[in-house]
């Protein structure tokens, strides 16, 4: 009988059993490790089926980055409630981003770590979450220069690389997040704001830091 109901069960449905299926494995065992005939146990079909609805391994993997992204970019978004003071819309930005890497950490495994180690296509499909991400995230300062009644428009190279710091940073501690027990997401959203948004309200106060008055670069090496 459960055969029967296998074969009946609508294509979406399947091929989404198909994509959890491949998201825990790529996410726990990686890529490379990775392979058809474990997925499809997991997913409950046979492998000729994976291959029939997804083609090869590669098109598999770019169909789970292409889900998980799409998943956090809409956690994120629709965590964000836009008439908030812009600090409070990046509180928000931010706790639904840890929530969301915290609750599929197989899935953020795939997107920040696998998808990013094997080369092209996969690291393009990345580079175009975190576009969308550090373009949310200039939005929010850009919000907060109005707030503070200063230029609204920053230098876009300015508001560009805080944006780009900032994204950076969350990635890096959602990763740390996932690998320290006990660690919540209310916890690492409240690090990176200490850590962030103390310099970016002077920022938007008028208060920059300046490097010191004829200090010199420290030459490398």
């Amino acid at each position: 009988m459960g055969a029967v109901k296998s074969k009946r069960m609508p294509r979406a449905v399947r091929e989404q059993q198909m994509l959890d299926a491949a998201v825990r494995t790529f996410g726990q065992r990686g890529y490379r490790a990775a392979s058809m005939d474990e997925i499809a146990e997991l997913a409950g079909v046979s492998k000729p089926l994976v291959y029939l609805y997804l083609n090869s391994k590669e098109d598999l993997f770019i169909a789970c980055i292409r889900r998980e992204a799409k998943a956090l970019t809409t956690a994120v978004r629709a965590g964000v409630h836009p008439g908030l003071p812009a600090d409070r819309q990046l509180w928000e930005g931010l706790t639904a981003f840890f929530t969301h890497t915290a609750q599929h950490p197989d899935g953020w495994t795939v997107l920040h770590l696998q998808a990013r180690t094997h080369g092209e296509p996969f690291a393009a499909e990345v580079a175009a979450l975190r576009a969308d991400m550090v373009a949310f995230v200039t939005e929010v300062i850009v919000v907060a220069a109005r707030e503070a009644r200063r230029d609204p428009s920053l230098p876009e190279r300015e508001v560009a690389g805080l944006a780009e710091a900032l994204v950076g940073a969350a990635e890096s501690l959602a990763a740390w997040a996932n690998a320290t027990p006990g660690v919540t997401a209310r916890q690492a959203a409240a690090t990176l704001m200490n850590f962030a948004w103390a310099g970016l309200g002077e920022l938007m106060g008028g208060r920059p830091w300046a490097a010191p008055s004829g200090a010199e670069a420290v030459p490398a090496g």
